[in-house]
């Protein structure tokens, strides 16, 4: 062993300076910094690697796929901040209203149709707490099943096209982010399934806490309900279409799309009359905070990387991770296990630039398909994202519960969801045909 155990307090020092609180940019550059001096004393580093960062730095930002982030984060944000996410949501409650369970339902269609056209979890779940919750609780339904409902729902964003996780992937991945598209849509689905066959089944064996809404709350004229799907619903719908099927059938990239979706989103916006300037700032304000967020944590992420592989910490990790007993069964259950873990603590696009490139060699060298592979992760992320105690989506509903809704219940509320998601992630596991079969097909 020459260095490599350099790289390996380095790892643990990166992760000392995450858990103080410092911003994940600064820690990755921080300790890249430190430990690149200590390399450099100790002749383990040589200071003319630092150059090639300008090379990565510059490449980074004249990659096209990136590019989609801003576009999609734009998009997300004047859906919702103009009002057409809870129109959508308002509508909905009343077309599933007499059914039992109905409005659960709705939450489940509006945060699969919100997943499609924002790729934005923390919107969604807030939007969803904020309009469906305070309804639910008020007709009687069971609180554990109405905050569950939201949580699961909102957190499809994590996966279902156009989601920024996948977008972050691809670039680490090394693959193209529309096949990730194509290979994470029947898993999204299927998650987005598992959920209403959960609520249907929930509101059979408990018909009193999962009631239809009253006749008085949901009455409104065929002809006019009509009228508020045409307006409410179809746009939306039209919008997931020119988005993702010109994705899908090979018409745009993903950074064209994007492009696309964001205009179209101005569009339903200024058809509504709800475009204006403070719609349009406060929009661009939320997409210049999160594309940078990204690029920063990309760039620190890069020099720590640099550092890291020089020491020869990225050829260790991929040695014992492929020299594990028990070959790529055993990889598979390391891999889910270490993005569970950290995804309980960290945000996605952290754990992207953290652990997914220190994965990638060692399934690379197992012959794992990366799209695969990577949808696999996403799922595996999103479950991580709901998961008590510090799943952050609980956190986003926790800040607009009304208070009759307490932290337990909302942390309690999330485990049968969290089944759903490892079910459904197992069958990904066994049946990678989830994946590859859209794939595929946009290949013949």
């Amino acid at each position: 062993m020459g260095y490599e155990w350099l790289a390996i307090a380095m790892f643990v020092g990166f992760f000392f300076m995450l858990m103080s609180g410092y911003p994940v940019a600064f820690s990755f550059a921080g300790t890249g910094l430190v430990f690149g001096g200590v390399g450099l004393l100790v002749g383990a580093f040589d200071i003319n690697r630092l150059l090639l960062l300008t090379n990565v730095w510059f490449g980074t930002m004249s990659n096209f796929t990136l590019l989609a982030i801003p576009f999609f984060v734009f998009l997300g944000a004047v859906f919702e901040k103009s009002g057409l996410a809870e129109e959508l949501l308002e509508t909905l409650g009343i077309l599933f209203g007499s059914l039992r369970g109905g409005v659960a339902l709705a939450v489940i269609v509006v945060g699969t149709l919100l997943a499609a056209t924002t790729g934005v979890v923390a919107a969604t779940v807030i939007v969803m707490g904020m309009i469906s919750l305070p309804v639910m609780i008020r007709y009687g339904y069971d609180k554990q099943l109405a905050t569950g409902v939201i949580i699961a729902s909102g957190t499809l964003a994590q996966l279902i096209p156009p989601s920024l996780v996948l977008v972050v992937l691809s670039d680490q991945l090394g693959v193209s982010v529309g096949d990730l598209f194509l290979g994470a849509l029947i898993p999204g689905l299927m998650l987005s399934g598992s959920y209403v066959l959960y609520v249907l089944a929930f509101a059979f064996l408990k018909p009193n806490v999962a009631p239809a809404l009253p006749l008085e709350v949901r009455k409104i004229g065929g002809v006019a309900l009509a009228q508020r799907v045409v307006k409410a619903v179809l746009p939306p719908l039209l919008l997931i279409f020119a988005v993702l099927g010109s994705i899908f059938f090979g018409l745009a990239t993903p950074t064209e799309a994007g492009a696309v979706g964001a205009v179209g989103a101005c569009v339903l916006a200024s058809l509504n009359r709800r475009l204006n300037w403070n719609l349009l700032r406060d929009s661009a304000h939320s997409t210049a905070v999160v594309t940078t967020l990204v690029i920063m944590i990309l760039f620190g992420s890069s020099l720590f990387s640099l550092v890291f592989d020089a020491l020869g910490g990225k050829t260790y990790i991929t040695d014992l991770l492929v020299n594990l007993p028990g070959g790529y069964i055993a990889f598979m259950v390391a891999s889910n296990i270490i993005i569970f873990v950290l995804g309980v603590f960290l945000e996605f696009i952290e754990i992207c630039f953290i652990a997914i490139p220190l994965l990638v060699p060692a399934a690379q060298a197992l012959g794992i398909d990366l799209v695969w592979f990577g949808v696999v992760m996403a799922i595996n992320l999103q479950t991580a994202f709901i998961s008590p105690p510090v799943g952050f989506s609980l956190f986003y509903l926790q800040s607009v519960a009304p208070k009759e809704v307490s932290t337990l219940e909302i942390h309690k509320s999330a485990i049968p969801f969290m089944v759903l998601q490892f079910v459904v992630l197992l069958l990904v596991i066994i049946f990678p045909q989830t994946v590859r079969w859209l794939v595929d097909l946009s290949f013949q």
